[in-house]
């Protein structure tokens, strides 16, 4: 080596980012073993480089001793006094013992230990920038798909989304550009492996505070999501603010904002709910967009019945259940469901009690304004 490689390593340095030390550092300890493969040599060495011109130097490490047993670990008194005078028992004497044709493993080394570590580096900086992006939304590019896996490139590194975390009711093709949450980032011993998603309901949540700027500055805060992706999901909403409409803001003019955010996940529906801390309230708006008439709570077991108008019940449970086990997702409360003829022969509607069926405010919602009502048997 010479004072090129060392201005070479000065520069990968600046423009990787890899401290020359540290691969100066590197190529010695690999020169140690360089040695003593070559040179079928077992004692202990030191490599030296010098940091100004390249030059590299091999010292054979020895104690010394009164009386010598191994010859290539010790050294006697009488010896290493010849060399220095100072040097007393249980000192170490380096002694030069660089080999003439040494350079060439050098070079040879110093190539695979420089590669080695600019590759490490690159990981790990491909690391450090992607594991600060975890629970993150991302756009990459779909380069190919096999049984178990579609791989999206990201730039500096390909990212994976398993079967399991693509959205049913859509196709992926070459070159196709998406968005996708990052669930998790690990190394590997090929790099960095991150694992995105599209089903993930921190997706939806990533693509309201990118199109929603009250929510992007604090002013509008999503308290909490439930989705069933590709068909349906339930976001509440809730601004300090009472001068503010969290669900207008989310809905946006003309319904703008969430109908991009509809358009980005193929035409998933998105019922906006305005959060409550009154459980009550809470749960009827979770029910859009079904009218609710009476909502009671059992703190207790978490659990709410909820009474709708006869003609709202289909609606109230949803398609296969969805819109029910959805707000209960969302709400975090059980909720069972009864109509209103239905209550009234258990004796659970109260006459009494103000009813909720006008006083809720209707739920913007991202659907196609007609909501297909289905014949449902309840498990009675």
């Amino acid at each position: 080596m010479n004072s090129d490689f060392m201005e070479a390593l000065s520069t990968l340095e600046k423009e990787k980012g890899i401290s020359k030390e540290v691969i100066l550092e590197a190529i010695e300890a690999a020169l140690i073993s360089g040695y003593k493969r070559n040179f079928n040599q077992a004692q202990n060495v030191r490599v030296d480089i010098n940091r100004e011109t390249g030059d590299i130097r091999v010292f054979a490490r020895k104690t010394v001793v009164e009386e010598v047993f191994d010859a290539r670990l010790e050294i006697s008194q009488d010896a290493a006094k010849e060399l220095n005078p100072n040097f007393e028992v249980d000192d170490v004497v380096e002694i030069e013992v660089t080999p003439k044709n040494f350079g060439r493993i050098a070079a040879q080394t110093a190539k695979q230990v420089v590669t080695q570590r600019v590759r490490e580096a690159e990981r790990g900086i491909i690391y450090s920038d992607f594991i600060d992006r975890e629970e993150d939304i991302i756009t990459g590019i779909v380069q190919r798909q096999d049984s178990r896996f579609i791989y999206v490139d990201l730039g500096k590194v390909e990212a994976i989304l398993p079967v399991n975390e693509q959205m049913p009711n859509e196709s992926y093709r070459h070159n196709d550009r998406i968005k996708a949450f990052i669930t998790k980032v690990e190394k590997t011993t090929k790099g960095p492996q991150i694992m995105i998603s599209r089903t993930h309901p921190g997706l939806l949540k990533r693509l309201f505070e990118l199109e929603v700027p009250e929510i992007y500055d604090g002013t509008v805060e999503i308290k909490s999501v439930a989705r069933e992706a590709g068909d349906r999901s339930k976001i509440a909403v809730h601004a300090e603010n009472p001068e503010v409409d969290p669900v207008g803001a989310c809905v946006g003019p003309k319904g703008q904002r969430v109908q991009t955010i509809v358009n980005e996940l193929k035409g998933e529906k998105i019922d906006i709910v305005r959060w409550s801390e009154d459980p009550i309230e809470y749960v009827a708006n979770a029910l859009s967009p079904s009218k609710v008439v009476q909502v009671k709570v059992n703190e207790e077991e978490k659990m709410t019945q909820v009474i709708v108008p006869d003609y709202q019940l289909s609606l109230a449970i949803g398609k296969r259940g969805q819109n029910a086990r959805l707000a209960a997702k969302l709400t975090g409360w059980k909720i069972d469901i009864k109509s209103e003829s239905e209550a009234e022969e258990l004796g659970l509607l109260d006459p009494v009690e103000e009813t909720l069926g006008h006083n809720v405010e209707e739920t913007e919602t991202a659907v196609n304004e007609t909501v297909e009502e289905e014949e449902i048997e309840l498990d009675k």
